[in-house]
C-alpha cells in the first residue's frame, strides 16, 4: 500500500496571528500573561493540548476563532502581550551593553536534553530542564548562543504505577506537525538535511528549529524514509536503547550536530558540551578545519582545544558514558583515519591512561581532554571533580586540577507562580524580570507585608493540595479503583497543613526514603492534630534502575499504611508541569542525597524562589547556599564509609530536625493575626538571599564572562592570518613534547642558612638542563607550604615562579627565587617545571609537569 501524506494547517484569521507567532516561540513559557492569554482562548482545550499553543489552535474551533474577533478586551490583551513580545526580541540586551562588540563570535550549546517546557517533552529530568534555562537565559540576556539536541520521536518515557507499586514505562509519539517546531529548509524548499557515516553507511538527519526567545535550538532526526529502520529510531527516544544505539546517538549529536550548523551556515567559535554526550563533536571540528582549512592535527586540535568548553555533572559513575573498545572501532575505525590516527590511539583520546588498553573510552575523558575550560556544577562539585579525574594529569596537584566550577542557577520566571510574579510586580518592580541577579532588587522582598504574602503562598498550597486530588484520582481511575478509594482520593491532605516536598529521581544515593525509616516516630510526627504534616513524593527512576524502582514501590506500600493514607502521597509522572504546582506550594523542599553525590540540583533553587524553605543535607548547591538564616542543614557536611551508619544518623538528625525547629516554628505556640511571623521571617531571608545568586541569569552570565569571551578571544586569535598563531602554537607544542623527557633539574641550592625569622625571605636557586628547549619555554616555579606531622606537603599555600639568572657553558640554566616567612612553623617547598607560552589557556596538559 502506497501512502502520500498531506498536512492540514489551522485557519487563523489575518488578525489574530500574533498568536501563531507567539506559539512558535517558546518565550510563552515563561512569560504568565502570554499563557493567560492562550488559556483565555479556551481554558479546557488548553488543558487538553497539555499547554502547548500550536496543538491548541489546531484543535480550537472556527466558531470560537470567529466570537474571539468580535472580543474587543481579547483583542486588546493579545495586542499588549505581542506587543511585549516584539519588544522582547528587538530590546538592547545585557550583553549588548556590555559585552556588544563581542557579537559575532557565535557560542554553540550542545546538549542530550532540553526541557524547555511541558508541551516539548524531549528532556527527562534535571539535565534537561537546566539546559533549558540556560537557553532562556541566554536569550534573555542577549547572548549570541544557538543550541544543538535531538529530537526524539518519543522523548522519554510517561511513568505510571501498577497495583503493587512497580513502576511502567509508556512511549508516547509525539506529533511534531502539532509542537512548536520548524523543519529547516535549504534554498529549494526541501528539508535541509546532514549525512553521518556510521560502521560503513551512511545516516542521514533533517534538522529542526524550536525558537526559544532569541535562540535558535536545533533537533536532529532520523525518523525519515531514506534512512534503514535501525537508523530511523536513533532519535526515537532519550536515554533508551542498549549500547549501541546510546553511540549512535552520540555520535549524531556531536558529529552530527557540527555538520548541522554548518549546513545551516553556522561555524560558531565557541562549543560548549553540557556533560559528555556530546564530546565527539570536538573531533568534528577538527577534522573540519583539517579538511576545509587544510590545518595539521596538531594545529586543529590547539584551535578547538582553546575554544571549547565541558560542563561535568556527575560524580556518580552511572553518569559518565563509557563505550568498550570494540564498540568505538567498530563505528569511528574510518572516521580516525581521516586524523591519521590507529584505533587504538583514538581510544587514548577517551582515557584516563591512554596506553592501558584495557580501560573503556569515556565520554568524559575525550571532553576533559578536549576543552580548555572545564568546570563543575558547584563548588563542592568542582572538588569532586579534581579528584575524581586527577589520574588525567598525573603529577599535578589535586587542588590545580584544571577543572573549575560554575554553580547551577534556575530560570525563575519558568517556575514562579503568577501570585508571586504579581507580588513581585508591585513590590519589587520591573527590575526582578530584567535583572534577577540583583541583590538590591531582592532585598525588597522584606517590603511585602507579612500578611500578603503568607496569603499568596497559602492560596498556592491550597492549589497544590487540589491538583493532587485530581491527580491522584486519575491515577485510582487508571487502576481500576473502587469507589470508596475514589472518594478517599477527594480528601486526601490537608490544605493548611505543613506540607514537605520532595520531587527528584529515584535513584539510590538519593534516598528518597531516608525519612520512612522509624515508622513509629514519623507517624507521630505527622499526625499531631495540632501540627499537623503531610509529605508530596514525585520522581522517575531510569527505566533500568531496578533499586530505584524499588524504592517507588516501597514508598507506595508505606504510603497505604493507615496511619499514613491521609499524609503521604506519590504523585505519578513527574514532570515540568508537576514540578511547578509542587515548588511553588510546598513549605519545606526535603532533599536527602549521600554527600558528596549530589552534584548540584536545582529543585531547591526553584522551591525557594517561591518562598518554599530548604530542609536538604549539605551537599551539591545546598553547600553553598545554607546559613541558618534561610533554611536548616542535616548534619554538618560529613561523609561516611559506613553507609549503614550514614542512614541512621542523618535519618535521625533528619527526625530531630522536624520535631524541634521546623515544626515548631510553623505553628508556634502564640500567633498574632494568624500568621506564623518566624516562618514568614525565614521566607523572606531564603528569597532574598538564594534568588540572586542561584539564578540562571547568574550562571549564564558567569559562563559567558568566564569562558565563553576569553574561548571566543582566543580562537579569533588562533584564526586570524591564516591561522599563523595556531600552527605556531602546534609546533612550539610539537617541540615541548618531543623534548620535555630531556628535562633536568640537576641542582637546588638553598641559599639562606639556619633558622629563619618572620618577615625574612627564603633564597633558592635551581639549575635545569634545558635540552633543545629555551627558557622561554618553561616556568620554573617554588612550590610551598606548611607540613603535616609525618613531613608531608599535602597543599601549597603559594606559588612562586623563579627568575632566570644566568646560563652556564654546560648548557645548564639557574633559575632563582624567594619564599617569604610570613608566619612561624615548619614549612617545605619543592620545585617544579611546567610549560610557558602566552598564548596557552592554562599550562595544564597531560605528562607535562616536571618535579625535582
Amino acid at each position: 500500500m502506497h501512502i502520500r501524506s498531506f498536512k492540514v494547517l489551522p485557519r487563523i484569521p489575518e488578525r489574530l496571528k500574533p498568536l501563531q507567532e507567539m506559539a512558535f516561540n517558546m518565550w510563552f513559557s515563561w512569560n504568565w500573561e502570554a499563557v493567560r492569554l492562550f488559556s483565555r482562548l479556551d481554558i479546557e482545550i488548553w488543558n487538553r493540548s497539555y499547554q502547548n499553543p500550536v496543538y491548541m489552535l489546531g484543535l480550537i474551533s472556527q466558531e470560537r476563532l470567529d466570537a474571539v474577533l468580535k472580543d474587543d478586551s481579547f483583542l486588546a490583551s493579545m495586542d499588549r502581550v505581542y506587543a511585549d513580545f516584539r519588544r522582547y526580541l528587538e530590546a538592547n540586551t545585557w550583553f549588548d551593553q556590555t559585552h556588544g562588540k563581542a557579537k559575532n563570535n557565535v557560542v554553540a550549546y550542545f546538549s542530550a536534553e532540553y526541557g524547555v517546557d511541558e508541551g516539548l517533552p524531549i528532556y527527562s529530568g534535571g539535565l534537561g530542564i537546566l539546559s533549558g534555562d540556560h537557553l532562556k537565559s541566554a536569550s534573555d540576556l542577549g547572548i549570541p548562543l544557538v543550541a544543538v539536541g535531538l529530537l526524539y520521536r518519543q522523548g522519554y518515557f510517561q511513568q505510571y504505577l501498577n497495583r503493587d507499586g512497580w513502576q511502567q514505562e509508556f512511549y508516547p509519539e509525539n506529533d511534531w506537525y502539532n509542537m512548536p517546531v520548524h523543519l529547516e529548509r535549504d534554498a529549494g524548499g526541501d528539508p535541509l538535511r546532514v549525512v553521518v557515516e556510521m560502521a560503513g553507511h551512511n545516516v542521514t538527519a533533517q534538522i529542526w528549529r524550536v525558537q526559544v526567545g532569541r535562540v535558535p535550538l536545533y533537533l536532529l532526526d532520523t525518523n525519515i524514509p531514506e534512512n534503514a529502520a535501525l537508523d530511523r529510531v536513533i532519535t526515537a527516544q532519550l536515554y533508551g536503547g542498549d549500547r549501541d544505539m546510546r553511540i549512535r546517538q552520540e555520535i549524531l549529536l556531536g558529529i552530527g550536530g557540527i555538520r548541522a550548523l554548518a549546513a545551516l551556515g553556522i561555524e560558531p567559535a565557541v562549543c560548549h558540551m553540557n556533560e559528555g554526550h556530546s564530546a565527539f563533536l570536538a573531533l568534528e571540528r577538527m577534522r573540519h578545519f583539517m579538511q576545509v582549512h587544510k590545518l595539521s592535527y596538531e594545529a586543529a586540535r590547539e584551535l578547538v582545544w582553546t575554544s571549547n568548553v565541558f560542563t561535568t555533572h556527575t560524580p556518580v559513575p552511572a553518569g559518565n558514558e563509557r563505550f568498550d573498545s570494540d564498540l568505538i572501532c567498530h563505528y569511528l575505525t574510518e572516521y580516525a583515519k581521516d586524523f591519521g590516527l590507529s584505533c587504538e590511539a583514538f581510544l587514548g583520546l577517551g582515557r584516563e591512561n591512554p596506553q592501558n588498553s584495557h580501560e573503556s573510552f569515556c565520554m568524559t575523558v575525550l571532553a576533559l581532554k578536549s576543552a580548555a575550560h572545564c568546570n563543575g556544577v558547584s563548588q563542592l562539585h568542582g572538588a569532586v571533580s579534581r579528584r575524581m579525574w586527577k589520574n588525567i594529569w598525573p603529577g599535578v596537584p589535586e587542588k590545580e586540577i584544571p577543572i573549575s566550577a560554575i554553580t547551577n542557577g534556575t530560570h525563575i520566571r519558568s517556575f514562579l507562580s503568577h501570585d508571586m510574579a504579581d507580588l513581585f510586580d508591585r513590590y519589587l518592580g520591573p527590575r526582578f524580570v530584567e535583572e534577577p541577579m540583583a541583590h538590591e532588587v531582592w532585598q525588597r522582598v522584606n517590603n511585602i507585608p507579612d500578611a500578603e504574602l503568607w496569603r499568596t503562598h497559602e492560596r498556592r498550597r491550597e492549589r497544590l493540595v487540589a491538583f493532587t486530588r485530581r491527580r491522584l484520582r486519575r491515577q485510582l481511575e487508571r487502576h481500576g479503583a473502587p469507589s470508596s478509594e475514589m472518594a478517599f482520593a477527594d480528601e486526601v491532605l490537608d490544605p493548611r497543613a505543613l506540607t514537605i516536598g520532595f520531587a527528584r529521581r529515584f535513584a539510590t544515593y538519593k534516598r528518597s526514603t531516608l525519612l520512612l525509616q522509624d515508622p513509629d516516630r514519623l507517624a507521630r510526627i505527622l499526625n499531631d492534630p495540632d501540627r499537623p504534616v503531610q509529605l508530596l513524593f514525585a520522581g522517575k527512576a531510569h527505566p533500568a534502575d531496578r533499586p530505584g524502582k524499588e524504592l517507588i514501590r516501597k514508598l507506595i506500600h508505606f504510603s497505604r499504611d493507615e496511619r499514613f493514607r491521609h499524609s503521604i502521597v506519590f504523585l505519578e509522572d513527574y514532570d515540568i508541569n508537576v514540578a511547578r504546582y509542587l515548588v511553588q506550594g510546598a513549605d519545606v523542599w526535603l532533599n536527602t542525597p549521600r554527600r558528596p553525590l549530589e552534584a548540584s540540583g536545582t529543585s531547591g533553587m526553584k522551591a525557594a524562589a517561591n518562598g518554599a524553605i530548604n530542609l536538604s543535607i549539605l551537599d551539591g548547591w545546598w553547600d553553598e547556599g545554607y546559613t541558618p538564616e534561610v533554611g536548616w542543614a542535616i548534619g554538618s557536611g560529613e561523609e561516611y564509609s559506613d553507609t549503614e551508619a550514614q542512614d541512621a544518623i542523618e535519618g535521625c538528625a533528619l527526625y530531630d530536625l522536624l520535631e524541634k525547629e521546623v515544626i515548631p516554628l510553623f505553628y508556634p505556640h502564640q500567633i498574632r493575626n494568624g500568621l506564623p511571623r518566624g516562618w514568614i521571617a525565614k521566607m523572606k531571608a531564603s528569597m532574598s538571599t538564594l534568588a540572586p545568586l542561584f539564578n540562571a541569569h547568574r550562571m549564564v552570565a558567569e559562563y559567558t564572562e568566564r569562558f565563553y569571551l576569553p574561548a571566543g578571544l582566543s580562537y579569533e586569535k588562533l584564526k586570524a592570518d591564516g591561522f599563523t598563531a595556531a600552527n605556531h602554537l602546534a609546533a612550539w607544542h610539537e617541540k615541548i613534547r618531543r623534548h620535555w623527557g630531556e628535562l633536568r633539574i640537576e641542582n637546588v641550592h638553598v641559599e639562606t642558612e639556619g633558622d629563619l625569622k618572620v618577615g625574612a625571605q627564603l633564597a633558592i636557586s635551581a639549575d635545569l638542563e634545558l635540552g633543545p628547549l629555551q627558557p622561554g619555554d618553561v616556568s620554573v616555579e617554588l612550590y610551598y607550604g606548611p607540613l603535616d606531622s609525618e613531613g608531608h606537603l599535602t597543599e601549597a599555600s603559594a606559588i612562586v615562579e623563579m627568575e632566570r639568572t644566568q646560563s652556564a657553558d654546560d648548557g645548564s640554566v639557574t633559575f632563582m627565587g624567594n619564599i617569604p616567612c610570613d608566619q612561624s612553623g615548619r614549612y617545605g617547598f619543592a620545585v617544579r617545571v611546567l610549560p610557558k607560552c602566552e598564548d596557552l589557556i592554562h599550562r595544564y596538559e597531560p605528562n607535562l609537569i616536571l618535579w625535582e
